[in-house]
């Protein structure tokens, strides 16, 4: 503990990059009020602290964990050498500390959940830290970082419910093609530098235009996927209004990345996949609690 009492702590959140907790949480929440509507009685707000937490430290042991795996590989990138283990900001020693912290504290929070997350939180942790390693042997690492931000919703809908619904796995399903299709058009920024250090991805594999193609199609899935889950769980207006912006979001980042010009990945990446999960999730949320 003492390397890291001795760090300021917001070493250690830019190196997680805590604002990329908005890809997940927000679907964490939907999972969470999916199971308040579906159980009723009073809000369970013990529990709903414990939900944030746990997708707090289980995103924080991920992250750390991929700068950790990745360490040598960002040293050698130009566009992650300014990372925090590269440039010495951060030891990789004290890195894996804090992977150790945030996985004892997200399965200590599971504990105090139910015995069904308790039992699954080994295996939860085993999807999130894998991910970090699938690029060294399968082009589908994409599809791996879809499946680990995926047990957000699910997760949540287990810690109040401790039961597997159609519903919340629908929104899980929803997930793992939504950050797979965003996830291709981010690893177009490295795609050069992913050949000549060996590593896979659809990028590399599939040549620009085909895994641009390949995104839209994983999208087109997670609007068909919107359309069912809205249909399945009886939703409202309200919710269709989300469907339809996040509808949007997801073809503007289309529109705007091109086999020509990737110069706006980042801003597909970060800003508009970030403005789609809060945008549809606060219109889930509010069709779950007004209806």
């Amino acid at each position: 503990m003492t390397t890291l009492e001795t760090s300021n702590i917001s070493k250690y959140f830019s190196l997680v990059r805590i604002s990329h907790t908005i890809f997940s949480l927000p679907f964490a929440l939907i999972g969470f009020f999916l199971a308040f509507k579906f159980v009723g009685g009073n809000f369970p707000i013990r529990s709903l602290f414990l939900v944030l937490l746990s997708v707090f430290f289980a995103r924080n042991a991920a992250m750390g964990f991929n700068r950790y795996a990745d360490r040598e590989f960002d040293k050698k990138n130009p566009r992650t050498a300014l990372r925090e283990i590269p440039r010495a900001i951060i030891k990789p020693k004290s890195a894996m500390l804090f992977v150790i912290l945030n996985a004892g504290l997200f399965i200590l929070c599971t504990y105090f959940l139910n015995l069904l997350c308790l039992f699954l939180s080994p295996l939860a942790l085993l999807v999130v830290l894998g991910y970090s390693l699938t690029k060294r042997f399968t082009a589908l690492s994409h599809v791996f970082l879809g499946l680990g931000l995926s047990l957000a919703p699910i997760g949540a809908y287990l810690a109040i419910t401790a039961r597997f619904d159609l519903l919340p796995l629908l929104f899980s399903f929803m997930v793992i093609f939504w950050v797979a299709g965003f996830d291709i058009l981010y690893a177009l920024l490295d795609i050069e530098f992913d050949k000549s250090e060996n590593l896979k991805s659809l990028p590399v594999f599939l040549g620009k235009r085909n895994a641009l193609v390949l995104s839209g199609i994983f999208h087109s899935i997670t609007l068909i996927l919107v359309v069912v889950a809205g249909w399945l769980g009886q939703f409202h207006l309200i919710y269709w209004i989300g469907a339809i912006l996040f509808a949007l979001l997801l073809l503007y980042e289309h529109v705007i990345v091109k086999p020509s010009d990737i110069s706006r990945v980042n801003l597909t990446f970060t800003t508009l996949n970030g403005a789609a999960s809060v945008l549809y999730a606060c219109f889930v949320i509010a069709d779950l609690l007004l209806y």
